[in-house]
């Protein structure tokens, strides 16, 4: 599986291969982030490509400034033999600094 973040935040990874490698960059993300729901869910099938577009919602609430999160996504993704094999993922990076306060500001 090869996990790729086309619209992202800085100092975040561009691309990440196999299952290992993504759970080791979400293992700290309940530190960062506290998620509460997820809505707005449409699903977009092309059974010709195996492609599946995915778009959603999410909210929660950064940990360190207890700010909301909430954030917007498009995530594509190719299936082979029930397998997700590929995913491109897309979201609003100005709804991550809100929440988690940065870039910071020079005073």
């Amino acid at each position: 599986m090869v996990v790729e973040y086309v619209v992202s935040v800085p100092g975040y990874p561009r691309r990440v291969e196999g299952r290992a490698a993504v759970a080791d960059l979400y293992r700290g993300y309940g530190d960062v982030m506290i998620l509460h729901s997820a809505d707005g869910l449409a699903v977009h099938r092309d059974p010709g490509t195996s492609v599946v577009v995915l778009e959603y919602a999410v909210h929660g609430r950064a940990v360190r400034t207890g700010r909301a999160y909430d954030n917007h996504f498009v995530s594509v993704i190719t299936v082979r033999d029930r397998e997700v094999t590929h995913w491109r993922d897309y979201l609003d990076p100005v709804a991550v600094f809100r929440a988690v306060g940065w870039p910071a500001k020079d005073h």
